[in-house]
């Protein structure tokens, strides 16, 4: 215990707290349950110990644990609850759930035996905590980190600050805050930065190793968390990361399942559920005609990948201009807005704003007619009309 105690201030010590993620704010931190959700690399660990050093810097009554120290090898979680809420501790905060194997159930009955005791836990995208073992969908408030929008992305790497802009913002004053943004930057030049490598933090590391590690990243999600938050058995991994190679060397694309089902041997229903762990591990997103999911045995409209790091990674062939410029869009708006599958243009924005996807060339006539449509443009500096610039709505989040 006291070891973990010594670990704690270390981690809190270390950690920089000049550039906070867009959701540290938004999070409300009086919830007794907090559960703080993301794919491997977004910055999770750093967003609650930046809370910790904030607010409980010179206090003992707030812990960090990491559940994968070999301390929960022959101590339970729970033991550790109840010693720290004896020696005065308010606050425990727990990093990689996953990897304690029955975290969902003493995690409840912490929640259920010390009333006076907070409890904010970090967890991998995958996991379905709503659906865990104990029912936690009663007591959790669960949040969602996304990797950094193009918005932090200029913030983090000291090019400009500016606050989030709200879709409807966008939409009505654009002209007002592209002059604003073009008076303090080029924001082009970064905006190409950003597309390649400025989602995942840990490219301020090293940005020449940074495609080797979100590669390692992917892997370790496919043959680690998968696994082991879906019970999936091992030998179906193979499959799933055929599958994602494929989807991979074909996105943005209509896909054809029964094809699909054929190249990875296996069925039709299977390739879908497979489609629905990889969306839950935020590596690609899927397009559907309404709001509801994919559903059981209901294919998905269009295939992207989530990020368009994750394409200049894993197949940067097919990073030509029109897939990066959808797929940025798409993971832009998806943090906080419904993307359907539309009739005509390209997306459908909260089943109100429909969306073609271009660049400074592209015209209305897929979308004339159409109320509350508009034009995302690349290779576009000032917007004009119901035409706006792609790179400002990387600011929304």
């Amino acid at each position: 215990m006291e070891r973990l105690k010594v670990l704690s201030r270390q981690r809190i010590e270390q950690t920089d707290f000049q550039f906070k993620r867009y959701l540290y704010s938004e999070i409300d931190w009086s919830n007794r349950l907090i559960a703080i959700k993301g794919s491997r690399g977004v910055g999770k660990t750093t967003l609650i110990l930046q809370y910790i050093r904030e607010h409980f810097h010179k206090e003992e009554t707030a812990l960090y644990v990491s559940l994968d120290d070999l301390y929960f090898s022959d101590n339970s979680l729970i033991d550790l609850a109840d010693s720290f809420y004896k020696t005065g501790g308010t606050v425990l905060f727990m990093d990689e759930v996953h990897k304690y194997p029955s975290w969902s159930q003493e995690i409840k009955n912490i929640y259920d035996g010390y009333p006076l005791l907070k409890i904010v836990f970090t967890s991998l995208s995958i996991l379905q905590i709503n659906k865990g073992y104990a029912d936690l969908s009663r007591r959790v408030v669960a949040y969602n980190l996304q990797g950094l929008s193009f918005r932090e992305f200029l913030e983090v790497t000291g090019v400009m600050t500016h606050s989030r802009i709200a879709l409807e913002d966008v939409l009505v004053s654009h002209k007002d805050i592209e002059s604003e943004v073009n008076q303090l930057i080029r924001p082009l030049l970064h905006f190409q930065k950003y597309l390649q490598y400025g989602y995942y933090p840990f490219f301020l590391e090293n940005i020449g190793s940074y495609f080797q590690k979100l590669m390692a990243t992917i892997i370790l999600t496919l043959e680690n968390d998968l696994p082991s938050a879906q019970a999936i058995d091992y030998s179906n991994i193979y499959k799933i990361r055929r599958l994602l190679y494929l989807i991979a060397h074909s996105v943005p694309f209509k896909p054809n399942i029964s094809k699909l089902s054929e190249h990875i041997h296996t069925t039709r229903a299977t390739v879908i559920q497979y489609l629905e762990h990889l969306k839950n591990a935020q590596i690609i997103n899927l397009l559907n005609t309404n709001s509801t999911g994919t559903g059981y045995l209901t294919k998905p409209e269009k295939i992207y990948l989530q990020n368009t790091n994750i394409m200049y990674a894993l197949a940067p062939e097919t990073a030509n201009t029109g897939n990066v410029r959808e797929t940025f869009f798409f993971n832009q708006l998806e943090n906080r807005h419904g993307l359907t599958f539309p009739k005509e243009g390209d997306f459908l924005v909260d089943n109100t704003y429909t969306f073609e996807i271009g660049g400074k060339n592209k015209t209305r006539k897929q979308i004339a007619g159409h109320p509350d449509s508009y034009i995302a443009m690349d290779d576009l500096e000032y917007g004009f009309e119901n035409k706006i610039p792609l790179w400002l709505f990387g600011f929304l989040y």
